[in-house]
């Protein structure tokens, strides 16, 4: 299916950054089960008391920075290089994507690695600035934030737009690692199935998606499910009378 659609664009969640040692922000042993997110991560919290949020955010930028791209971020850049993907749009703001080799990536939360001034707007690699001292501070003295967007906070308006753009032209979407319940990422499946796309889940368990728009529901790791899609993938190319049991996944359409 991946190689006879026109266009293939793949929308990614959290799960694709477990195993590279992000924990997920939801389930038991999510991020959100030891902060409470609107406590820490709700633009108002962040306003009235920045240097307690950057606690938080200080040991969430050491988590990414420790991270690795894993075999799934890997085999979506394969993809893309085989002219198999159009885009990624991924919730996540780790920037593994990126870090992997894929090009056409749309941060649909901002990115961890940039920190944006409240006050001037002016934008800074977060290598730049220390966190010795917090909150840090732009050069106009305002209060830094990482540039991901906060619970009470717009999508950033060309994200939200390209990615809706995407959305509506796919006529396939790869849903990868995302328990599709945070709004407003969770319409982008329900908008590109609403224009005739056909619909494949990746992830280790059902969502709110699996029984509703999805289409083919593979349940299994995306590490384990991508780069067996890759080798499928570089397998029919080569002869396709080879590889009917190359890869049987846990399937349910």
């Amino acid at each position: 299916m991946i190689i006879s659609f026109r266009c293939v664009v793949a929308l990614t969640g959290a799960g694709i950054s477990v195993e590279s040692g992000i924990p997920a922000f939801r389930g038991s042993q999510g991020l959100w089960s030891k902060y409470d997110p609107m406590e820490f991560a709700h633009i108002d919290a962040f306003i009235s008391n920045p240097h307690k949020v950057w606690n938080v955010m200080k040991e969430f930028g050491a988590i990414f920075d420790r991270a690795k791209p894993n075999p799934a971020h890997k085999a979506l850049v394969e993809l893309e290089r085989l002219g198999y993907l159009n885009c990624i749009i991924t919730q996540n703001v780790d920037n593994l994507h990126q870090d992997a080799g894929s090009k056409a990536v749309i941060e649909y939360h901002g990115s961890a690695r940039r920190l944006i001034c409240l006050s001037c707007g002016k934008k800074y690699r977060s290598s730049e600035i220390s966190l010795n001292v917090l909150p840090p501070t732009c050069i106009c003295s305002g209060i830094l934030k990482p540039d991901v967007v906060f619970f009470g906070e717009p999508i950033p308006k060309d994200a939200r737009m390209e990615a809706e753009r995407q959305a509506r032209i796919c006529d396939f979407m790869l849903v990868i690692g995302t328990s599709a319940i945070v709004a407003p990422a969770s319409y982008l499946p329900i908008m590109a199935k609403e224009n005739g796309a056909t619909i494949m889940e990746i992830n280790p368990e059902g969502t709110s998606l699996t029984r509703t728009i999805v289409d083919y529901s593979i349940q299994e790791s995306a590490t384990v499910v991508l780069p067996n899609i890759i080798k499928a993938i570089q397998c029919l190319k080569r002869n396709p009378l080879n590889c009917k049991s190359l890869f049987r996944p846990n399937l349910t359409s």
